[in-house]
This record gives C-alpha cells, structure tokens and sequence, in this order.
C-alpha cells in the first residue's frame, strides 16, 4: 500500500475512504517530528488542504515524495516550486467550486448594497422602530469590476446579467474572446466600479495588490468583495479606508491571518464578515472530496494528475 502523509482532516467519510485504500498517516494525531523521523523515508504522497498547505522544508524532509494532493483551489499556501524542482506532481480542485464562491460573492454584494445583514442585526436588537438603518443602494445596473476574470471570476460575471450590470475586469493580460470590457489598470478598473470583488490567486505575486491607492480609487461609495485571498488586500490599509470613510463598504469572506479577524472590522457596520465559506455546501465540498480522491487514484494508476498545478 502507498505510504500517505495526510497533514489535516476533511470529513470524517474522506478521512476513512483514504484510510481503508492506503497506508494514511494523520500528522495532526501524532508528535509531527517524531512521526517524520520514524517514516520520511517511506512517505510517497502528501494529501492536504489549502488551509494546511505543503512547505519547502516539509518537501525537502521526504526523499521518496512523489505527488502533493490538495483539497481546495488555492495553492499560495503548498511551495510548487519546492515541489516542482524534483518533478513532484501537485495537484488541487479546480472548477467544481466555481458556482459556490460565485454564489457567495453575490451575496456578499448584496448583503452590502442593501444592508441584510446590518438590518438583522437591528431587528434581532428589538431595535425595529427605533434605531435607525440608512438607506442602501441599488445593485441592478450598477457597474461592476472584477480582479481576476479567471474560473470563479468569470462565474461571478455571469451570475451579474440577471442583475443587468455592467462589467469590466483586470487581469495581467486580456481574457482571449471575452465579452467583457478590460481594463489594463487596477486603478481604472477601481474608479470606474461601484462594487470591485477579488477573485484572483494569492501568493506573492498578488500580495497588497489591492492597496490604499487603489481602496481609494474605489472611493467613498465603492464596496470591495474579497472571495479569493486575505494576502491579495491590504488589510490595514482597508480598516482604515473604512474608518476614515474613504470606501463605503466591504464584504469579506477572506483575511490575511485567518482564523483572526482584525478587531477594528468587528466594529464596523458597513462590513460583512464570512468565515471563509466560499466552497461550504454539501454539494461542492463533496466533488472536491471526490477530486482528490480521483487525483490520488489517476497518480498512482497512470503517473498523472486529472488536474495539475
């Protein structure tokens, strides 16, 4: 049986199919260094999550390393280059998340434009009649930029016709055959918007892309949706656009430290605040269960991943 490094739990039905196909060795359940020293040496396949991600030095600890299975679409947090200078697979779920992140992107722009979750919190307050809710604002027509027309971002611009909005997108470089409009700059794309969602990768690359400058493009009315990654937002540059009311809102289902929120949002009222939910149906979770099981499955029968970093 393959020797399997698995570095955090899924379900409990993944965590026993994986189990009763191979030899797993859950590292949360055990002293981790004492684990590696006893079974480094014989450990093919890591599976993990983009939640427990997959470092150099953990790679560099696993001679015999072959493949790095991940339960998610984001890979910032798993060293691909680590992996990839000694031709080790990676793999992670792409597509079948797709509809839910969009979903809940949609949701989250909703619930700022009008308010949804503020007006809950003031009925559940028995505050109905005497606190006081400002008025939202329209979503229907309103202009909407993406950061990121890949996967997800091109779901959440599809899911904007019903809406009759207009769209525009950054990305490094146009989209081949898009029907939406591009913007070269991120700053333009933030001006001309009134609701900018980020649905971009993390990592390096798009570390505080989304600084003060570009908050402040967005200006007083724009509402900023991140969906894609903490790392991708500056965050304290974005607490303090909330404060100084230099940006009318955000809705967040991503931090840059997660599981902490920094406390300066939990006081804001004009902030949505999701606990990284974006794949969190029954539905979706379950496909991207069975991708990795699938990923594993095709590595070890063929040599190849169904979906490769």
């Amino acid at each position: 049986m393959t020797c399997i490094l698995q570095l955090g739990p899924l379900s409990k039905k993944f965590d026993r199919t994986l189990a009763a196909e191979h030899e797993v060795l859950p590292i949360w359940q055990a002293d981790a260094e004492a684990l590696l020293a006893e079974h480094a040496q014989r450990i093919e396949v890591v599976v993990t999550a983009a939640r427990y991600g997959c470092s150099a030095a953990l790679i560099e600890r696993l001679p015999r390393l072959r493949a790095v299975c991940s339960f998610g679409v984001g890979y910032d947090s798993i060293d691909v280059a680590a992996a990839r200078s000694r031709d080790i697979l990676v793999s992670n779920t792409p597509e079948v998340l797709n509809d839910c992140v969009a979903d809940l992107a949609f949701g989250l722009l909703i619930d700022c434009a009008r308010q949804m979750s503020r007006g809950d919190r003031l009925v559940r307050a028995g505050n109905w009649g005497q606190g006081h809710l400002p008025l939202g604002h329209k979503v229907s027509g309103k202009r909407l930029g993406i950061l990121g027309l890949g996967r997800i971002g091109a779901a959440i611009a599809k899911r904007s016709s019903g809406f009759e909005m207009q769209v525009r997108y950054h990305n490094r470089r146009p989209v081949t055959d898009s029907a939406y409009a591009y913007e070269a700059s991120l700053h333009d794309l933030a001006r001309w918007c009134d609701f900018l969602v980020v649905a971009c990768p993390g990592g390096e690359v798009t570390r505080n892309l989304v600084d003060r400058s570009v908050l402040d493009a967005l200006g007083p009315q724009g509402v900023l949706i991140n969906v894609s990654r903490g790392s991708v937002v500056d965050e304290p540059a974005l607490v303090s656009a909330l404060q100084d009311g230099r940006l009318g809102g955000a809705g967040l289902d991503v931090y840059a430290h997660e599981p902490q929120v920094p406390a300066e949002l939990l006081e804001l009222p004009n902030v949505v605040l999701l606990p990284h939910i974006g794949s969190a149906t029954e539905e979706t979770r379950l496909a991207m269960e069975g991708l990795v099981l699938d990923n594993l499955r095709a590595f070890l029968e063929r040599g190849e991943m169904l979906t490769a970093v």
